[in-house]
């Protein structure tokens, strides 16, 4: 760019009346005095500090007709960024943002780079329109976009190993837009703690979505154009049959992301618009949680810690799918691993690897089920028993059994509440006499997600008013306004508001009052009135604890309690 465009961005800065004449002529001064080299007037105008780089962007883009935007406020559209690799964009700086009117907009330095317009254009498949943003925000872009998009390596699940560099250029095979899009899929959703990932094809579009603390949220939309050729790279990385696409299909591989090994279970369905792909990714290198951090209110810990060391006895995880019924269940058998004990688990998948353990992983074809391989377990003099899941009668009756004959057994459930799983053992057949002598305890349980702390807002609110629409939240004496908080949604949460889940007990331990309930098949309803009536706090009580202590928000209790 010439001294005499310089000159006119200058005047035209006077003429917004960002700078003065004055400051104008003293700025030419300087940059002369310096010599072009040393970079545009622009820049020299901004370090002198008559004018902010933003000035300087809006002008430039008046300057050319073409839009000016803020990255940092701008919501940029990965689809948009994964049509192009991180070299590309450091090439041209150059970077694109989103659609609009059918073409790609890219934040460009060089706007008047006729070549590198034409360039990206054959690249993409679309037309390029150029935008303007700052210098800064532009290179910081780049950085980011850089980083997020690193290759990665897979990794076999016990012996981690190298694989070709999976970064696309521009002489890249058809196939490496696809390796591209999947890399950065793959870093996006580690990075965003994602325990799922969902790629879906529509009738015009694919979408990703990643699950994120329990809920699924928008993160990519890319071209549909690439959904077979990424579903054949993720197929492949499965070792999953990529000619067939009618039926559907189930495959695993591990993946190293820098210093995280990540563990990668692949489903696909061959609905309408072609094959969804569902992901289920548990990082490997993540440290496992302790008891004391899982959520549970101090008296119902120290009751928890003295049921999980009773010598023997069955103890019951319960709640719905995704609760966090196996995190819970891997901090207890953490918690009381010791040289002393030989605790043997089966498992249907094994999802965290814990040292000292003897973890069995069911295999149904090879005639490996639950009960299989419990009635194997009692061949090898086992202390705790965890068993992944009682699924049938056959399981769980091998499951009180064992407990009755000294061995302490945890296993889950899926019901409601505590309550509940006392009488759904019944319903599979177990005596209720052999429920009552071998139950210790049952914890139900839910996952909450936790407010951000960066952003979440507190309002106020009146005794009447809360207890109109929650008549038994827990309130002292004395207490007219209580501030609560609610989500609000910043950078650092992803916009969601939270950040991290916690749990939301309910435990249920065994007396004689319960015990003559069980004897008596009396109704889910009966043993947890009796239950409470000796001090069981429910779910709903603990979750609206956690909403007084600031941990979460009463819509989100409302949203995973009944």
């Amino acid at each position: 760019m010439s001294i005499q465009r310089r000159n006119y961005l200058g005047d035209l800065l006077v003429q917004m009346g960002v700078i003065t004449k004055e400051q104008l002529e003293d700025a030419i001064k300087h940059h002369s005095k310096n010599g072009i080299e040393k970079g545009l007037l622009g820049n020299t105008l901004v370090k002198l500090g008559y004018c902010k780089e933003e000035d300087i962007a809006k002008a430039v883009a008046l300057q050319n007709n073409v839009p000016y935007i803020s990255l940092d406020s701008y919501h940029i559209d990965d689809a948009a960024t994964s049509l192009i690799t991180p070299e590309i964009a450091r090439r041209y700086s150059a970077f694109p943002i989103g659609f609009r009117d059918g073409k790609l907009l890219v934040a460009m330095k060089h706007l008047s780079d006729i070549i590198a317009i034409d360039d990206l254009s054959i690249y993409t498949g679309y037309d390029v329109q150029p935008v303007v943003c700052t210098d800064s925000e532009l290179a910081a872009a780049i950085e980011r976009y850089s980083r997020t998009s690193a290759s990665i390596e897979q990794a076999e699940p016990e012996e981690e190993v190298d694989i070709e560099e999976t970064s696309p250029g521009m002489d890249d095979s058809s196939e490496k837009p696809a390796v591209h899009l999947a890399n950065l899929i793959f870093n996006q959703a580690v990075r965003a703690r994602a325990s799922d990932v969902h790629i879906e094809p529509q009738e015009k579009s694919m979408r990703v979505r990643f699950r994120i603390d329990g809920v699924l949220h928008d993160a990519l939309q890319p071209p549909k154009r690439l959904h077979p050729s990424l579903v054949s790279r993720i197929k492949v990385m499965a070792n999953m049959d990529i000619a067939d696409r009618r039926i559907p299909q189930d495959g695993r591989f591990s993946l190293k992301l820098e210093d995280k090994v990540v563990d990668v279970r692949v489903a696909t369905l061959p609905p309408a618009y072609g094959e969804k792909v569902t992901m289920r990714l548990l990082d490997r290198s993540a440290k496992l949680i302790t008891l004391e951090k899982l959520g549970f209110p101090l008296p119902e810990l120290e009751k928890y810690r003295q049921l999980v060391h009773l010598p023997y006895g069955f103890i019951l995880v319960t709640g719905p799918t995704g609760s966090g019924k196996s995190t819970t269940l891997y901090a207890t058998l953490a918690a009381i691993n010791t040289v002393e004990k030989n605790i043997i688990t089966v498992e249907d998948p094994i999802e965290y690897r814990l040292d000292g353990l003897n973890q069995v992983q069911v295999n149904v074809r090879a005639g490996l089920t639950f009960a299989s391989g419990l009635r194997s377990i009692l061949r090898s003099d086992p202390d705790i028993i965890m068993i992944g899941e009682i699924r049938d009668e056959e399981t769980a009756r091998i499951a009180v059994e064992s407990a009755l004959t000294g061995h302490l057994v945890f296993s889950t459930l899926h019901t409601n509440d505590a309550a509940g799983a006392i009488t759904r053992l019944g319903d599979m057949g177990i005596e209720a006499f052999l429920t009552a002598s071998s139950l210790v305890g049952v914890v139900a349980q839910r996952l909450a997600r936790v407010l951000c702390n960066h952003c979440k807002e507190p309002y106020e609110v009146s005794r009447d008013e809360l207890l109109s629409i929650i008549p038994d939240f827990p309130l002292e004496e004395g207490e007219d306004r209580l501030t609560l908080y609610r989500s609000k949604g910043c950078f650092r949460c992803s916009h969601t508001g939270f950040k991290g889940r916690v749990g939301v007990y309910e435990l249920l331990t065994m007396n004689e009052e319960i015990r003559r309930l069980i004897l008596q098949r009396a109704s889910t309803a009966e043993i947890n009135k009796a239950a409470v009536s000796t001090g069981m706090v429910t779910l709903r009580q603990d979750g609206l604890r956690k909403v007084k202590q600031g941990i979460t928000s009463i819509e989100e209790i409302m949203r995973v309690i009944v």
